[in-house]
């Protein structure tokens, strides 16, 4: 595969706080590849690393040159923070990007990929949340980029949104356009990218297309039981394609290394104990587990998303009686820098 995008030993600091510290990677024609990591573990700062928008230490190519020399038609960006003017219109907007390119899109057409065709005449100020992300997606796609950055895409779209610029997204790949985009959304993670790359303190700590991270860092799939049962009331010697390995706290049981198949003997056990319980949720390990093993703790500011695992079952039972920096106040600049190189 072609290498579109190659960084070598990238690093940034601003004052004593590390951005990036020695991140390397290639993006091959046509892929996608999803950065994930906390807020300030560097992701944005690695995107304006590669587009050119801020420097650091170690060298990016792209197309096999220096992002300034790239022609400017060939590459898409949508920073985390890009406020356009308020009193312009989503048709008006896109217009206006378009006008900066030799080759634009049909306005039209972009306003119908990114959902706005029947809102295209409203001030950007008046859109919902969700719209006016939309627009600035729809400002990075005007000029049908060969490699596009995109980052944080979907933040405030709604699910059904949210699905259609997937799928969108998927068709531009598809076409052989190169994505790189940061997200918190683990199912958007699992379902675009090829590859997936999570940064913590400024270090890709790994690489790998969705599936072979959870295979290799999401541990084992689990049961949550709420109930007031402690671990060592659960007896589960006798059940067959358990581990036995029980964690309780805060209402819950947690019983590791379980297949669906096996949920009937953990209730058994429950009944032998004589231990109510409110429900039952069987959770593969997914993006999720892979995220909080790696990075160490949970983001609690990052809108992690657990249905990107790849099964999921949770049942209900009734009782039975007694038993985010610095980096975010320079994305704005971002977009604007970009354009100003046409």
């Amino acid at each position: 595969m072609t290498a579109t995008l190659v960084a070598e030993d990238l690093r940034r600091a601003y004052g004593e706080t590390v951005a990036l510290d020695g991140v390397s990677l290639s993006v091959g024609e046509g892929e996608v590849f999803a950065l994930v990591g906390p807020n300030g573990a560097g992701k944005t700062t690695l995107v304006r690393a590669l587009t050119g928008t801020t420097d650091a230490e170690g060298s990016v190519e792209v197309f096999g040159t220096a992002p300034a020399d790239v022609d400017p038609e060939r590459i898409g960006l949508l920073p985390q923070d890009f406020d356009p003017p308020e009193r312009l219109t989503a048709r008006e907007l896109i217009d206006y990007f378009g006008g900066l390119y030799d080759d634009a899109r049909d306005t039209e057409s972009v306003l119908a990929d990114v959902g706005l065709a029947d809102d295209a005449d409203t001030w950007y100020e008046n859109l919902s949340g969700g719209q006016r992300r939309r627009t600035c997606v729809g400002t990075a796609l005007v000029n049908d980029p060969d490699l596009l950055f995109l980052d944080e895409p979907t933040t405030g779209i709604d699910p059904a949104g949210r699905r259609a610029l997937w799928e969108l997204l998927e068709g531009l790949a598809d076409g052989g356009t190169t994505i790189v985009l940061t997200t918190h959304y683990m199912e958007e993670a699992h379902r675009l990218a090829d590859r997936v790359g999570l940064l913590a303190d400024g270090r890709l700590v790994a690489v790998d297309d969705p599936d072979a991270l959870v295979d290799e860092y999401g541990g084992d799939p689990r049961l949550v039981v709420e109930t007031d049962a402690t671990p060592s009331e659960l007896d589960l010697s006798k059940t067959v394609g358990v581990d036995q390995r029980v964690e309780g706290g805060d209402g819950t049981l947690t019983v590791y290394g379980i297949e669906p198949q096996d949920i009937g003997e953990v209730v058994d056990a429950l009944d032998a104990a004589g231990a109510s319980y409110e429900s039952l949720t069987w959770t593969d390990p997914d993006l999720e587990d892979v995220y909080l093993e790696l990075t160490g703790a949970a983001d609690t500011d990052a809108a992690t998303d657990r249905t990107g695992g790849r099964d999921s079952l949770t049942a209900t039972v009734q009782g039975r009686g007694d038993h985010g920096d610095r980096e975010d106040r320079e994305d704005h600049e971002d977009h604007d820098r970009v354009e100003g190189q046409r």
